[in-house]
C-alpha cells in the first residue's frame, strides 16, 4: 500500500489518509493493517456482526482505541469507545432494519445531503462505494465483482446482497490482505479504469512467504538438535527469538515483489509485444492457460492499444508468477542450484545467527536447499529484470532459462548489482519515483546487455566462480578509470550523465 500511495505522491506514514476496511479489529488481517500507520482515518467499516461510521476521526484518537480494541483479543465494532467518535459517528448492527444516517455520515459516505433511511444491507454497500483513499480488505467473502458478472458466477452467495459492482467502486487503491474480496475480473476493469490495485496473491503472500520460511527454519534447526547440540526448548525459544528478524526478510521480499510490478508497469507502457509473446510462448508450452487466468486475448490487447491502454498491474502480478513459476522450475533442472558460487542465495535465506548456530557444514545438509536456492535466484533475478527478460533473451539467443540465469548471476557479480541496487533503495523515498525507478530500469538494461555479451562470449567458459573473478578484477580497475579513458563524445555523455545523477543529491562515486 505505502508503494501505491507514493507512486501517487503521498506518504502514508505522515500524510492522513481515508479508509473504509471489511473487518474488525479482532481480525488479524484488518486490525493489524490498520495499526500500521498514525497517519490512517477510518471512515467505515463492516464485520459480520456491525458497521463502524466515524466521519471524520482524529488520527491520534482513533489510532489509540483502534490499538485498545486490538489488545482485547476477541471484541467487535460495539466494544468501540462511541465518545471517542467524531460528530455524526455511529455504530449500527448489521442485520438493522431501519438506519437513519446522520448528516455528516452521509458526508463522509459521499451520499446526497437529502435522504431516507437504508437497511444494514443497503449501507455495507454504501461503505463498500464510499469515496476513500484506501479500501482494506481483511475479510472473508467477495465483495465486489465487474458488471459482466452475476452474483451466481462469483459463486460466494451469503455476500450477494452486499456486493458491488465495480462501477460502484469509488476507492482510489485498493488492498487486499484478505483472499478472494474481489473477483479478478473487477480488478482488471478497476485498474483499467484508473484504481490502483494488485492481486490478493501479491498483497498478502507474506502469509504463505512467513509459513516456507518458519518450515525452512525448522529444518535447518533440526540438524542441531538430531546431534543434541540444541534442545526443543531451546530450539523453540530460538524460534521466538528470531521472529523480527524472520518478519524482516519476508517483508523484503513483499517489497521488492511489489516494486517488480511497478517496474514491469513502466516496461509494457513502452511495449506491450514481449508481455504478448510471454504469454503466448507459457501458453503453447501447456503452463498457462490464459483465460483461466483472466489474460486479455490478442484482439483485446490491441482495442486497449488502441485506447492509449495496455496491460493493468493484475495481469501483470498474474504473469510475474507464472514466469518466476516457470524460472524456478527450469533452474531445478539445472546444476545451477548446486553451484558454490550461488550459495549465498541459501546462506541469506535464513538469519545469520541461525546458520552461525548450525555452522556452514550442516546447513548444507538441508533436504530443500536446490528449492530454497532456486526460489532466491529467481526472485532476486525477476524483480529486477521484469517477467519477459528470461524468455526474451532465450529466444534470441538461444539458450536454455538456467544458462541465462547463470550468465545473469555472473553479469549481477562483475556489475556490483546488488550493492547498486541498494544504494537507489536507500535513496528510494528522497528521490521523485520516475527517477528511482528510471535508475533501476538503467540498471536491468546494464545487466540484460552483460547476459547477452556473456551469452556470447568465450569469457564465459569455466566455472560460475572463475568467470566472475576472471572479469572482476578488471573491471573494477576499468571503472575506477573510465572517466580518463573514456574519450570523444562519448565522454561528454558520460560526464552529462554523472552530472545527471549528481544533481540528484547523490555523491560523485555513486553517479
Amino acid at each position: 500500500m505505502k508503494r501505491h500511495f507514493r507512486e501517487m505522491g503521498k506518504d502514508i506514514q505522515t500524510e492522513p489518509f481515508t479508509v473504509a476496511g471489511i473487518g474488525d479489529m479482532s481480525g488479524d488481517v484488518f486490525g493489524n493493517g490498520m495499526l500500521l500507520s498514525p497517519a490512517i482515518k477510518l471512515i467505515a467499516a463492516f464485520d459480520h456482526r456491525h458497521i463502524f461510521i466515524d466521519p471524520d476521526p482524529d488520527p491520534a484518537v482513533s489510532f489509540a482505541e483502534r490499538q485498545r480494541m486490538f489488545a482485547l483479543g476477541r471484541s467487535s465494532w460495539e466494544d468501540y469507545d462511541q465518545s471517542t467518535l467524531s460528530k455524526g459517528g455511529m455504530i449500527v448492527p448489521r442485520g438493522s432494519k431501519t438506519v437513519e444516517l446522520t448528516p455528516e455520515a452521509r458526508a463522509a459516505l459521499g451520499l446526497e445531503p437529502e435522504g431516507g433511511p437504508v437497511d444494514g444491507e443497503t449501507l455495507i454497500r454504501i461503505v463498500l462505494s464510499a469515496p476513500v483513499e484506501l479500501l482494506w480488505n481483511g475479510g472473508i467473502g467477495t465483495y465486489v465483482k465487474a458488471a459482466s458478472q452475476s452474483h451466481t458466477d462469483v459463486g460466494d452467495a451469503s455476500n450477494d446482497p452486499v456486493r458491488i459492482d465495480v462501477s460502484d467502486l469509488r476507492a482510489q487503491v485498493i488492498g487486499e490482505g484478505g483472499n478472494l474480496g474481489f473477483t479478478q475480473e473487477a480488478r482488471i476493469a478497476y485498474a483499467l479504469k484508473g484504481g490502483r490495485a494488485n492481486t490478493d496473491a501479491l498483497d498478502n503472500s507474506g502469509g504463505v512467504d512467513l509459513s516456507d520460511r518458519e518450515v525452512n527454519l525448522k529444518i535447518l534447526l533440526n540438524e542441531v538438535v538430531k546431534t543434541e547440540d540444541l534442545d526443543p526448548d531451546g530450539r523453540n525459544q530460538l524460534l521466538e527469538e528470531l521472529t523480527d528478524t524472520v518478519a524482516d526478510l519476508v517483508l523484503e521480499d513483499n517489497r521488492t515483489q511489489s516494486l517488480a510490478i511497478s517496474l514491469d508497469e513502466y516496461r509494457v507502457r513502452r511495449g506491450v509485444d514481449e508481455f504478448r509473446e510471454l504469454m503466448a510462448e507459457l501458453s503453447k508450452a501447456g503452463f498457462l492457460d490464459r483465460v483461466d487466468e483472466k489474460l486479455p486475448s490478442w484482439e483485446e490487447i490491441e482495442d486497449r492499444r488502441g485506447q492509449g491502454l495496455s496491460l493493468t498491474r493484475p495481469e501483470l502480478s498474474v504473469l510475474l508468477a507464472y514466469a518466476k513459476l516457470h524460472l524456478k522450475l527450469e533452474i531445478l533442472g539445472s546444476d545451477l542450484p548446486v553451484d558454490e558460487a550461488v550459495s549465498d542465495y541459501f546462506i541469506d535465506y535464513f538469519p545469520s545467527r541461525a546458520v552461525e548456530l548450525v555452522g556452514l557444514e550442516k546447513a548444507g545438509n538441508h533436504r530443500l536447499r536446490r528449492e530454497v536456492t532456486a526460489t532466491q535466484l529467481t526472485n532476486d533475478l525477476v524483480d529486477l529484470m521484469g517477467s519477459t527478460f528470461i524468455a526474451r533473451v532465450c529466444r534470441e539467443t538461444g539458450h536454455a532459462p538456467a544458462e541465462v540465469a547463470r550468465a545473469w548471476f555472473i553479469a549481477s557479480k562483475i556489475s556490483g548489482h546488488r550493492e547498486l541496487l541498494e544504494e537507489i533503495q536507500k535513496r528510494e523515498h528522497e528521490l521523485p519515483v520516475a527517477v528511482a525507478y528510471r535508475w533501476m530500469l538503467g540498471l536491468s538494461r546494464v545487466l540484460e546487455r552483460t547476459t547477452r555479451w556473456l551469452l556470447t562470449s568465450s569469457d564465459s567458459q569455466g566455472s560460475t566462480q572463475e568467470v566472475v573473478d576472471r572479469n572482476l578484477e578488471g573491471l573494477e580497475i576499468l571503472r575506477e578509470a573510465f572517466g580518463d579513458v573514456v574519450s570523444g563524445e562519448d565522454r561528454d555523455v558520460f560526464n552529462s550523465r554523472v552530472t545527471e545523477v549528481q544533481n540528484q543529491g547523490v555523491d560523485e562515486q555513486f553517479a
